[in-house]
């Protein structure tokens, strides 16, 4: 892609406007944490890995809106304080979230700790959101690389929801296996979810896919199914928002039942996600919170309603897959099968990181 999804010039956070794709291809800039709150919450950026990034240089972007209104000392790590606790309540189901703005807030602890103050306060918040930016462009390439692997060649797969460039740093989760898979020079092609109600699939992936040269076929999320019955489908591959210890994975809703369809029918059904996804303090899917979201995307679409007056929806923004249903869960440092309550935490007991 020509327009990064999430960049950062100081005092701006700018971020490539998702509500206006595939038709427009327009740059949002948040000058304060406000907007870029707004803007999370109205999902110009999302995807948890892209929402990670963000929200650390949103952190950066507070200090350097305090310094410019003359803060300093005790007032602009409050200041900052505050930003992190008004980012972090943006959106409550991605874990990427939580864990940036815990590394920007450990970051911060560190600097007052040894006498930062001013510029230099500012300076060590702008490298760590940098920091984090960066590993998420290499975790994405490594989670490709180690995904692709997985992959015959010629094959098919079916994916749900976006997780490409657009919902990453990087070349994405499950759309990098893909690219990854091809840069490898295998031959593949790719079911589109459309992925109600917001249409990530149908917008936003068949966007990316075309940029690449990727055959791809978009199908609405009830064809899942008989796609996967009469079509030659080799393997389903999805993002995470969340990963709970156990292996349970909360992600677009609509993913369990495509990971239901996927298990009847005997494809492999994996999750892409790096280690900022996985939640170890959780010990399953149960203790996810789920976020629900206005009825008005359920009951209209694009400003327009669909629904007769008065229609009352249900409208959870996730789901939450059994690990069972789970064939491998692909990560920037391999491919980790079941049980993954062992295999996981044996992989990260040590820390995120490490």
């Amino acid at each position: 892609m020509h327009l990064p999804t999430v960049d950062y010039e100081r005092g701006c956070v700018l971020l490539l406007d998702q509500t206006r794709l595939p038709h427009e291809e327009e740059v949002l800039r948040c000058e304060d944490v406000p907007a870029l709150v707004e803007a999370i919450q109205r999902l110009v950026v999302r995807g948890a890995p892209a929402i990670g990034v963000a929200a650390a240089h949103g952190v950066s972007l507070a200090a350097d809106r305090l310094l410019q209104q003359g803060s300093a000392g005790d007032e602009l790590v409050s200041g900052v304080r505050a930003a992190v606790d008004e980012l972090r309540a943006s959106r409550p189901t991605a874990v990427n979230l939580g864990w940036a703005l815990d590394r920007m807030e450990g970051r911060l602890a560190e600097a007052v700790q040894v006498g930062a103050q001013g510029e230099d306060l500012r300076g060590a918040l702008a490298a760590e959101a940098e920091a984090i930016h960066r590993e998420d462009v290499e975790l994405c390439r490594a989670m490709g690389e180690h995904g692709a692997a997985l992959l015959p060649d010629p094959c098919t797969v079916l994916t749900h929801c976006n997780t490409g460039a657009l919902a990453t740093a990087g070349i994405g989760t499950a759309l990098g296996v893909v690219y990854a898979a091809v840069e490898a020079g295998k031959q593949v092609r790719v079911y589109v979810d459309e992925t109600r109600p917001l249409l990530q699939g149908a917008r936003l992936n068949t966007w990316e896919l075309a940029r690449h040269g990727i055959p791809a076929t978009l199908i609405c999320d009830g064809a899942a199914g008989w796609t996967l019955r009469t079509r030659r489908v080799d393997a389903v591959i999805v993002g995470a928002d969340r990963i709970a210890a156990n292996g349970d994975v909360a992600n677009k809703i609509g993913t369990y039942p495509l990971a239901v369809l996927a298990a009847r029918h005997g494809v492999p059904f994996y999750v892409a996600a790096p280690y900022s996804t996985l939640d170890l303090s959780l010990a399953g899917g149960d203790e996810i919170p789920i976020e629900e979201r206005r009825a008005e995307e359920v009951t209209g679409f694009a400003g327009r309603s669909v629904a007769a007056a008065g229609t009352e929806a249900f409208n959870p923004a996730f789901d939450v897959t059994p690990a069972e249903l789970i064939a491998g869960i692909i990560t920037e440092r391999g491919v980790f099968r079941p049980p993954f309550a062992e295999t996981l935490a044996g992989a990260y007991v040590a820390g995120p990181g490490r």
